[in-house]
């Protein structure tokens, strides 16, 4: 399969660091063009699945400025300009919990929007956590640290109190992943 051909591309907003749009005439593989294309350019990031010693889930119930009410989330940030994804999980972990983890997964990279750009997220899954710092309150958003057990986490998001897709998505990934490297047993 051919892939799409950016032609051109120009600015239409840049924001700051977190944001810019572009406007791309874009060639398809048929060879018919596409004017105006929108094209959103955010920075990527990581969600990390915490899973500490005693098997509980590292979780958070904060607010975010796009969803009415609080919802639980997973560790998560974007990623500096020059860092490697695991650096980044590994330092979101340490500032936002105060945790560590020698054991880690990388569980996949997805971009955000296969048409429109808007960054990709890269998920892991860090077992073993332990305390190793307090946590550095710098957020913007209001949060508790929460330790859950995996029937709670499950609980949560089928009622889904992880209120965005990419947290969802990542406590998805790693709960089938540690389904596969440990099987669970059914009683």
């Amino acid at each position: 399969m051919k892939q799409w051909k950016t032609l051109a591309r120009e600015p239409v907003l840049e924001g700051n660091r977190y944001l810019c749009v572009e406007r791309h005439t874009i060639e398809l593989p048929d060879g018919s063009i596409i004017d105006n294309w929108p094209w959103v350019i955010m920075p990527d990031y990581v969600n990390v699945v915490a899973v500490n010693e005693e098997k509980q889930f590292l979780c958070f119930r904060q607010t975010k400025y796009a969803i009415e009410g609080t919802s639980l989330a997973p560790v998560g940030g974007y990623i500096d300009p020059g860092e490697n994804a695991l650096a980044a999980a590994q330092r979101e972990l340490l500032e936002e919990t105060g945790y560590a983890a020698e054991e880690w997964t990388q569980l996949g990279s997805f971009p955000v929007d296969a048409n429109r750009g808007c960054g990709v997220g890269n998920f892991f899954l860090a077992r073993g956590a332990r305390k190793a710092a307090q946590p550095k309150q710098d957020d913007l958003e209001e949060q508790t640290l929460l330790l859950l057990t995996r029937e709670e986490v499950e609980s949560a998001l089928g009622r889904g109190e992880f209120r965005i897709l990419s947290w969802a998505m990542a406590l998805l990934l790693a709960m089938r992943f540690l389904d596969l490297e440990q099987p669970r047993v059914s009683g």
